[in-house]
C-alpha cells in the first residue's frame, strides 16, 4: 500500500473534532478535485510502498486510540482490509475518510464520507483528461448506499458558494436513507480568512436547514501544513 505519511495530530473535522489521532495517508486517488489540499496524495502522488505489517507497527508506535485512514483515497487499496483488522486490537477506534466512490468490506468504527459536488471538478482547460474522468467518477450511488447501510457514518460536503447548498439538497433527496443529523457542510478554503468569510453565510444556512456546520479546525490551528 502506498503511503504518503503517517503522523500524530488532532482531528480537525467532523464528529471527532479535537480528538488526538494517528493519521495514515494513502497516496493515490481516483478523483482530482481542483481544490485538493493534499496534492501530494492525488495530483502528484508520492510516498513509499509499505506492507500492512509495517504500517500497523508505525501506528502502534505512535500510541493513540483513534486512527484515521485517509488519503488521497484509501479505499483504492485492498490492503485496507487486513490493515483495519490489524489495527483493531486493543480497542482502537478506526475512521475511514473517503469520497464514497468505492466500497470495501472493512472493520471500522466511522465511515467519514465526503461526496464530491460539481464544484470539485477541475477546469477542462487545466486538464481535460482529469476533468472528464473526475466528472464521470465522482458520483457512485451504489457505493454510497452500501456505505451508509453497513457502517456508522458522517457525510461531509465541501461548499464553495451558496448555490452549492441546492446541490446538497438534491443529493440528499436522492438518498433519503441518509440521516440529516449526520450531514455536515464544510466551507471550501485553505486559509482562516477564506474559511471565516464562507462560514459567515454557511453556518446560518446549516442552522436553518437542520444540518451541521463543519469548520476546518486544522487550518485554524496549524495552517495548511503537511503532517497535521
Amino acid at each position: 500500500m502506498r503511503v504518503a505519511e503517517i503522523f500524530r495530530s488532532i482531528q480537525g473535522e467532523g464528529r471527532l473534532t479535537g480528538t488526538e489521532s494517528v493519521f495514515v495517508r494513502a497516496s493515490g486517488c481516483n478523483l482530482r478535485c481542483w481544490y485538493c489540499d493534499t496534492p501530494y496524495a492525488s495530483w502528484h502522488p508520492e510516498g513509499e510502498d509499505l506492507p500492512v505489517e509495517e504500517i500497523a507497527a508505525r501506528v502502534h508506535q505512535l500510541d493513540r486510540r483513534h486512527v484515521v485512514l485517509t488519503g488521497g483515497e484509501p479505499m483504492l487499496f485492498a490492503e485496507l482490509i487486513p490493515l483495519c483488522a490489524a489495527l483493531r486490537p486493543p480497542g482502537r477506534h478506526i475512521t475511514i475518510e473517503t469520497a464514497g466512490t468505492l466500497y470495501l468490506p472493512l472493520e471500522c468504527d466511522l465511515m467519514s464520507i465526503s461526496p464530491k459536488l460539481s464544484n470539485s471538478t477541475p477546469s477542462p482547460g487545466r486538464d481535460p483528461h482529469w476533468a472528464r474522468r473526475h466528472e464521470q467518477g465522482r458520483h457512485a450511488p451504489e457505493a454510497i448506499r452500501r456505505l451508509v447501510a453497513e457502517y456508522d457514518y458522517q457525510v461531509k460536503f465541501v461548499v464553495d458558494r451558496l448555490d452549492d447548498c441546492g446541490e446538497v439538497e438534491a443529493y440528499l433527496a436522492e438518498f433519503p436513507q441518509i440521516d440529516r443529523a449526520k450531514v455536515m457542510l464544510m466551507p471550501q478554503g485553505t486559509d482562516p480568512a477564506a474559511l471565516a468569510e464562507k462560514a459567515a453565510w454557511l453556518q446560518p444556512y446549516c442552522g436553518e436547514h437542520g444540518l451541521t456546520f463543519c469548520p476546518r479546525r486544522q487550518i485554524e490551528w496549524f495552517g495548511l501544513t503537511r503532517g497535521t
